[in-house]
């Protein structure tokens, strides 16, 4: 019997452990994943241990998650996840990508929205390519907010010139 309660007690120990590590981890490697944000107010973002800035946002009221790519020229959807965000594939055009020149589609996304924001008609593209869930948000997005970045800290707010957003 003795020996029994030592083994549940290491199990117990080892599992309590695990759920320690494991949210650990998570937010180490995703601190944005539980954004708070006041409507109208700036938007904080803080890198990840990948070094990138990941977080949670919309397309068409469905919830993504958005990953911010200077580099890419439009938002950029991952194919298999049109039909899920409710994009339409339109004329095929070609995207120059980190990987190389990619065949994608065009597509307009209705409603796209993240922390404080909200857009509408955003372009877009649908590439085939991109086998996770992640959306690169690029710089059809990027282009109208303003953006400072110091040490792993990434503030978005609204250009000056834009009232309301």
């Amino acid at each position: 019997m003795g020996r029994g309660m030592a083994w549940l007690a290491s199990l117990s120990l080892l599992g309590v452990l695990y759920l320690f590590f494991d949210s650990s981890l998570q937010a180490r490697n995703d601190p944005n994943r539980q954004l708070q944000i006041a409507p109208g107010a700036e938007l904080v973002l803080q890198r990840g241990r990948s070094g990138h800035y990941v977080f949670p946002g919309e397309i068409n009221g469905r919830p993504v998650t958005f990953l911010l790519d200077t580099g890419a020229t439009l938002v950029s959807v991952p194919a298999h996840l049109a039909n899920e965000l409710g994009l339409e594939a339109g004329a095929y055009q070609q995207s120059v990508t980190a990987n190389g020149t990619v065949d994608t589609r065009a597509t307009q996304i209705g409603v796209l929205a993240f922390g404080p924001f909200t857009l509408s008609g955003v372009r877009a593209s649908l590439n085939p390519g991109m086998t996770d869930d992640q959306i690169l948000l690029g710089m059809s997005v990027l282009k109208q907010l303003e953006f400072t970045q110091r040490g792993d800290t990434l503030v978005l707010r609204p250009m000056d010139d834009k009232k309301e957003f």
